[in-house]
């Protein structure tokens, strides 16, 4: 059986150039654009009146349709009974469209915007700018977000809080910190990357009327990373299964003194559902190990010719190579012979500082690979692998990398991204700060060596496994450290499944 139902279609996030086709396709399709906004607007009144009962409301109005919705609003809660004003950034008579439409059907007072608008404001509503944002800002709009920052009225940012791109979720200079988020049809990406998940408050997915058949046309290649988005391909447990069908892991150890990370990643490859996990070691190294492991077999090996001949045995199906390996030519040496083995392949920590002084080197190994091949960098690690490659935006530099190396690359952080080379990418927000402790990354290669283990192809293992790594993290709350995270694990797939005697 498995523990993750098959059927859910997994969340798209939409770039706001997507999120603009969706729009025209569905005015094409017969929906005015002015009922669209009529909607949009519609719901941020409804968040505005979730957060505020009674007192004065300023809604913040941009130039473009992000503030025709913001007009919309405007109407709605002053036909309810609020006392609103719109300070606009632009003269009304230069809106256009359906913004200008929206705007002409307001019978409020309308000022020009800025910080003195704020004087006596209960709740603010920022429509300003939405997801398509273009930074820098101009001054008056900086100016404008700086003092409604400074002031202590909530903020409903409408689409996404003005100064956050919603492509990448950078923040330019000033950006607004807003209490809830009213988006529409689907969630940008902005929305999960940092900074803009922080500035964003918590985030409602109004419905519109656009139809999720539009996505089919679009294609979007951005999900949000939750178990609809790789569920289909979890690995089943059938009645007839035996140790080596469900997958045999092989974990690279360091040296005598430097072997726990190895072990930390061997017991979650052993707990995610791997029927057997071998740590390698070499010869010295085989007594530290078995003084503290028991369910995970032990083999020694001698330099890169020996860790080939052991993942040529046909049951083993992935290695795990870096943690605590040691940073240099050895471990490099080992890293090109395993990679030119079928056995599907995680390369962690030092396997990949290892190639700092020639990236290109790690590259062409695995061009070469018959194998998967997954990449675990954190910053740190990425900056020397990809030092050319901009680090503003973690969904942008997880592509690129995965583009050039030829592998999926899991960009670790608190917004960590997967991505494989075709140009999919998942984005996980679930990873609770106690994440950030020594070993935890350890723990991560050893899920993603077990699950490659049991056939899950490289770009769902790898994000199959930032999300239970999270998810692992939450089930054991403070005090975490990385010795908890394989248990926990397992605590998360017996409660996928349903189990009773899992915690609540």
């Amino acid at each position: 059986m498995s523990a993750f139902g098959g059927s859910l279609q997994p969340e798209a996030l939409l770039l706001p150039s997507e999120m603009a086709a969706a729009d025209a396709a569905t005015i094409a399709a017969g929906t005015p654009g002015r009922v669209l906004m009529e909607r949009a607007g519609a719901a941020v009144a409804r968040a505005a009146r979730r957060l505020w009962r009674s007192g004065a409301i300023l809604v913040l109005a941009g130039p473009g349709n992000n503030g025709g919705d913001g007009f919309v609003a405007a109407r709605i809660l002053r036909e309810a009974g609020f006392r609103v004003t719109v300070a606009t950034l632009t003269p009304v008579a230069g809106l256009r469209g359906d913004a200008a439409a929206a705007a002409s059907r307001f019978r409020g007072e309308v000022v020009a915007a800025g910080p003195e608008a704020l004087r006596g404001a209960g709740l603010v509503i920022d429509a300003l700018y939405g997801a398509g944002v273009r930074l820098p800002l101009p001054a008056a709009a900086l100016r404008l977000i700086a003092a409604v920052n400074a002031s202590s009225a909530p903020v409903v940012a409408v689409d996404l809080p003005s100064g956050v791109d919603g492509s990448t979720g950078i923040a330019g200079v000033g950006a607004i910190r807003a209490d809830a988020t009213v988006t529409f049809f689907r969630r940008k990406p902005g929305h999960l990357l940092l900074p803009g998940r922080i500035l964003c408050g918590a985030v409602t997915v109004a419905d519109i009327g656009i139809a999720p058949a539009v996505l089919g046309a679009i294609a979007p290649t951005a999900f949000h990373n939750a178990p609809a988005a790789w569920s289909a391909a979890w690995p089943r447990l059938d009645a007839d299964t035996h140790k080596y069908r469900r997958g045999h892991a092989v974990v690279v150890s360091g040296p005598a003194h430097a072997t726990g990370a190895a072990q930390l990643a061997a017991l979650a490859a052993l707990r995610v559902g791997a029927g057997a996990v071998t740590v390698a070691s070499s010869p010295d190294a085989v007594a530290a190990n078995a003084a503290h492991l028991t369910a995970v077999m032990l083999r020694p090996f001698d330099g890169p010719d020996g860790l080939a001949a052991l993942l040529a045995d046909h049951r083993t199906r992935s290695a795990v190579i870096g943690p605590a390996a040691g940073v240099g030519p050895a471990t490099a040496g080992l890293v090109e012979r395993a990679l030119a083995t079928p056995a599907a392949t995680v390369l962690d920590a030092d396997a990949l500082t290892s190639f700092a002084a020639d990236p290109s080197r790690l590259f062409a190994a695995i061009a070469r690979s018959p194998g998967q091949v997954i990449l675990t960098p954190h910053d740190g690690e990425f900056a020397r692998l990809f030092p050319d490659l901009p680090r503003e935006s973690r969904l942008g530099k997880a592509r690129a990398a995965a583009a050039r190396s030829g592998a999926v690359v899991i960009s670790k952080g608190p917004d960590t991204v997967v991505a494989a080379p075709d140009g999919r990418a998942t984005i996980a927000d679930n990873a609770p700060p106690t994440l950030a402790t020594a070993g935890s990354g350890d723990v991560l290669a050893g899920v993603c060596g077990g699950l490659l283990a049991q056939g899950m192809p490289a770009f769902e293992a790898a994000s199959a496994a930032v999300w239970l790594h999270g998810e692992a993290a939450r089930e054991v709350g403070a005090g975490l450290i990385a010795e908890d995270l394989p248990a926990a694990v397992a605590a998360v797939l017996r409660r996928q499944r349903g189990d009773p005697s899992s915690r609540p």
